[in-house]
């Protein structure tokens, strides 16, 4: 009973987390675009962040934005986009618009001299990705809220969840032999005037889930796909057949292992949990880590598997089980010869703050249970505009890494690539 009201209080907060008082010079914050993903992204995390105060707000529809404005406590609507990126009260965008305009406007506001928090994808393709991410933004103006280069970020916010790390401390990328990633949205969630379905926006399930699912698998191998073998996709009925409504591929990677994802945009009842399952190969540990003496002459297999359960949004209930199967046998034994000894090992772990997860030398990271994985990514994300050490972080390599696998699903579907927009002069 305790568990489940602790499930229902912490979910609670999410939603309503406390107020505090802001700092003297915050970090004012100016969003493109009057979208759904908006206040838990950056209004619902600054309520609880002393550094931030979500300043003004623009839409193409000023009657939308001046409601979404008083809807969300934010004190300004601006008339255009550009009229936020000249505020020069404005420190830093957030961008949550459709994904065929992230490019324009990230570019834009990075040479108006803003740090930028893209939402994911965070453009149409590699080709956008390796100009954005790859050029030398440290020659484009910077801002006074900034001790150096301008700060550009693609909102990958599971990755910024301590479960994240906890999991990420089980995984060895290198002895990955197979994972499997899976990102389900319930069928009611999005209408087919959505603009996941409009090719010349950045649609499709791959462009929308595959920002997780093939992200997440990059991380586990430690590195990008070496090719997809597979990709199958499927479009929504009447929608745009170059929109992928769902999707599964398969990737080899550079160790040999094999990676697999899959995603729905309108998935059925029994498919709604995000999950990462990933395998070892068989590896020597060591007898200390197994509890167990061994004589001379033998060593210890281990062979794990893990399994994540709701990597996305961990904050609302998450479970991450290790299981581990191991085997005394003697030294350099083939494959075939029996063991001495085998027994299995299973573990549940959680870790809705830094403190819980035990690992060392994050304990002391600031952290609530409440805290959505929105919160832990922006509390990284003014740590880095402020010049302050960020544990966590999403890479710019990392980010093109994601465009480019999602890119080799979608040649292997045989499907266009998202339409690259032109460099503005």
């Amino acid at each position: 009973m305790a568990s489940l009201f602790g499930l229902v209080y912490r979910n609670w907060l999410m939603g309503h987390p406390p107020t505090v008082p802001n700092s003297s010079q915050p970090l004012c914050f100016g969003v493109l675009g009057a979208a759904d993903i908006a206040p838990a992204a950056i209004s619902l995390p600054a309520k609880s962040h002393p550094d931030i105060i979500v300043e003004t707000v623009a839409a193409r529809d000023p009657a939308k934005a001046t409601t979404y404005a008083k809807k969300h406590g934010i004190p300004k609507v601006a008339h255009t986009y550009q009229d936020i990126l000249d505020d020069p009260s404005v420190d830093c965008i957030y961008i949550p618009l459709p994904n065929g305009l992230h490019y324009t406007w990230a570019q834009r506001a990075l040479k108006a001299g803003k740090h930028v928090l893209l939402e994911k994808p965070s453009v149409n393709n590699a080709t956008e990705a390796e100009r954005l991410f790859l050029s030398p933004h440290a020659t484009l103006p910077s801002s006074p809220s900034a001790s150096s280069s301008l700060v550009l970020l693609e909102a990958a916010h599971y990755r910024f969840h301590p479960a994240w790390s906890l999991f990420m401390s089980y995984v060895t990328p290198s002895a990955v032999l197979s994972a499997k990633t899976s990102l389900w949205v319930p069928r009611w969630f999005f209408g087919a005037d959505d603009i996941r379905y409009k090719f010349d926006l950045g649609g499709g399930a791959l462009m929308d889930l595959g920002a997780y699912t093939a992200s997440a698998l990059s991380r586990v191998f430690g590195s990008i796909a070496e090719e997809c073998v597979s990709c199958e996709t499927s479009p929504l009925p009447g929608a745009d057949p170059r929109c992928d409504r769902w999707y599964t591929a398969c990737y080899r990677f550079p160790n040999g292992g094999i990676g697999e994802m899959e995603g729905d945009l309108k998935a059925p009842l029994h498919k709604f949990i995000p999950r990462v399952y990933v395998v070892h190969k068989p590896i020597v540990t060591d007898a200390a880590e197994a509890r167990v003496e061994i004589k001379d002459g033998e060593e210890v297999l281990r062979t794990r598997t893990i399994q994540f359960d709701n990597f996305v949004m961990p904050t609302s209930f998450h479970a991450i089980t290790v299981s581990d199967q191991f085997s005394i046998r003697e030294v350099g034994a083939s494959d075939g010869s029996p063991p001495r000894k085998t027994w299995k090992e299973n573990k549940t772990l959680k870790g809705y703050t830094w403190r819980e997860t035990g690992l060392p030398g994050l304990e002391r990271q600031p952290g609530e249970p409440y805290w959505s994985t929105y919160r832990y990514q922006i509390e990284q994300f003014v740590n880095k505009v402020r010049g302050r050490e960020t544990p966590q972080w999403v890479e710019g390599k990392d980010s093109v890494n994601t465009m480019r696998m999602i890119d080799m699903a979608y040649t292997a579907a045989k499907l266009p690539l998202r339409p690259t927009n032109e460099d503005e002069s």
